[in-house]
């Protein structure tokens, strides 16, 4: 079955319901996909209820009512076989409505992110092509490259004038101080978080209240230099999109929000945003900005635990995604690293291996976790985990020996 046939699938059987429960997870792609699906169902009149969680299990979802997972549930081999599930994780849900790339031969990895999965069921709905700018925000806040899958839907969505390619710097934020004040990707060394230098850069490169946009990001780049890899240098200037429905135009400062307001428990907000409301938009502005900035505080905080250079240990469980993003896809790593937190009587973690490395961190944290007394799982290349407060010395010990 191809990924239309299983969106068209899939479609079908929600076009035939009156009411639908929409849950999804917390970071940008999958509040943008639960965000996809509610334009699309409260179009045909279907009622809808939303809600966004850091993580799914079957004891989350309402018996008796229609349930459509975004970008979480594909892991979960113990869903009811009538609940429906639009992911790119690493499958192991066998029910029948179940869109996900992986099944199709696509690389969920970076061609196709839930948002775009629940785009493509959106279109099967109804006409939503308006709704292409949302699925580019999961794309973007999945670190996804827009090529595949995703090249089709960005070109429909520019095809359409809903969306405007531009160049620039790719970064959250509303003004150029922010950018730099603010930036997670890459969470740039001695800068990100740091005022007074960030007022000093942007002074000394301004001349007649204009910014020499060139000596400033080469000044930025001989700063960072040391600790930063070319990659993640060479993405301070790249493509920048304009969503002309968006709430926020800027795409990369949109998936910005969403995320920052996934991750400090307000998912909602992010989604409302989605909806087209104007109306808390400064709220989750300062929100996003926020959350950026615990990130960027619990990366200069963070140690590794018991010496091992593979596991490090931050007091925020909302930032183990963001930190483990910085100190794998912009440093100078050349193995996998795991970033973890405790809250209540867990660990939360998130690994990731840096480019080049070849780890099946979906595998290793799905058997790790579960051995520990816990669960995991995600990408070949990112991965989460929930590990009990008194298993951690085995999971750390575990993923070093899977890691080495």
């Amino acid at each position: 079955m191809s990924i239309e046939s299983a969106a068209a699938h899939l479609a079908e059987n929600l076009r035939e319901k009156e009411y639908v429960e929409i849950y999804g997870h917390h970071d940008a792609d999958g509040i943008a996909a639960a965000s996809i699906m509610v334009h699309a169902l409260i179009r045909e009149e279907i009622q809808v209820r939303l809600r966004i969680l850091p993580r799914i299990c079957p004891d989350d979802i309402s018996s008796g009512n229609a349930t459509v997972l975004c970008d979480f549930g594909s892991g979960i081999s113990d869903l009811s076989d009538d609940v429906m599930v639009i992911d790119h994780h690493v499958p192991r849900f066998e029910g029948e409505f179940h869109v996900n790339p992986r099944l199709e031969g696509i690389d969920g990895e970076s061609e196709l992110s839930a948002s775009g999965a629940a785009y493509t069921v959106a279109q099967h709905i109804g006409d939503n092509r308006d709704l292409a700018g949302l699925a580019l925000i999961g794309m973007i806040g999945d670190h996804q490259t827009i090529q595949g899958h995703n090249q089709d839907i960005v070109n429909e969505g520019m095809a359409n004038s809903f969306i405007t390619p531009g160049k620039g710097i790719p970064l959250f934020g509303r003004d150029l101080h922010e950018k730099l004040y603010t930036a997670l990707h890459p969470m740039s060394y001695g800068i990100a978080g740091e005022d007074e230098t960030v007022r000093s850069l942007i002074d000394s490169c301004t001349v007649r209240n204009e910014v020499d946009m060139g000596r400033l990001l080469s000044d930025v780049i001989l700063k960072i230099s040391p600790y930063h890899n070319a990659r993640s240098m060479t993405s301070l200037w790249g493509d920048t999109w304009h969503l002309e429905r968006g709430s926020v135009k800027d795409a990369h400062s949109m998936a910005g929000i969403l995320d920052g307001c996934g991750k400090s428990g307000r998912g909602i907000l992010g989604a409302a945003l989605c909806l087209r409301s104007h109306e808390h938009l400064d709220d989750a502005w300062e929100m996003a900005r926020a959350y950026r900035l615990r990130v960027i505080d619990a990366a200069r905080n963070a140690h590794p635990v018991n010496e091992n250079p593979f596991v490090y240990e931050i007091a925020d469980a909302d930032a183990v995604s963001g930190v483990a993003d910085a100190f794998s896809f912009d440093g100078l790593m050349n193995h996998p690293v795991a970033v973890m937190a405790p809250f209540d009587e867990w660990y939360s973690v998130s690994a990731r291996c840096p480019q080049g490395v070849e780890k099946d961190l979906a595998a290793i944290l799905s058997v790790l976790a579960g051995e520990c007394g816990g669960s995991g799982g995600g990408h070949h290349s990112r991965g989460g985990a929930k590990i009990p407060r008194d298993k951690m010395e085995c999971f750390i010990s575990g993923f070093q020996e899977a890691c080495a």
